[in-house]
C-alpha cells in the first residue's frame, strides 16, 4: 500500500469552490492570491470548509515560495506533500520540488495525477 501524504495543499478558487473569486462575488470577497486574505477566511468558514484543515494558510504570491514556507514551518519534506490544483501552471512549478500532486480541472475526463508536462 501507497504511504498517503503528511501534507495536503490546495488551491482556492476552481479547485475548493468552483469560482474565482475576483471577478464571480460580491464584496467583500476578492481574489485570494492577492493581499485579499480575509475573504478567501470567510468563503472557508461560509463554506464550512474550515473545520477540516488542521493547519490553514493562505499564501498571496508564489506558489513555489509558498511551498517553501510550508516546508521550513512544518518540518514535512516536499515528497510527502500533495498538491491539489485547477492550473497546470502551478502544477508543473510545484512537481519541479518532488511533491505529489493532482490537477483537477472541471471537466472529469481531463483530471490528471501523472507527469505534469
Amino acid at each position: 500500500m501507497a504511504r498517503l501524504p503528511k501534507l495536503a495543499v490546495f488551491d482556492l478558487d476552481y479547485t475548493l469552490w468552483p469560482f474565482w473569486v475576483d471577478t464571480h462575488v460580491d464584496p467583500p470577497f476578492h481574489r485570494s492570491r492577492t493581499g485579499e486574505i480575509e475573504g478567501a477566511n470567510q468563503l472557508l468558514e461560509l463554506f464550512d470548509l474550515d473545520r477540516y484543515f488542521a493547519h490553514r494558510e493562505i499564501y498571496p504570491g508564489s506558489k513555489v515560495t509558498h511551498f517553501e514556507r510550508l516546508q521550513r514551518k512544518t518540518g514535512v519534506v516536499f515528497s510527502q506533500m500533495i498538491f491539489f490544483d485547477d492550473e497546470k501552471r502551478n502544477i508543473v512549478d510545484v512537481s519541479k520540488l518532488g511533491t505529489e500532486w493532482s490537477y483537477l480541472h472541471s471537466c472529469p475526463e481531463w483530471n490528471e495525477s501523472s507527469n505534469p508536462n
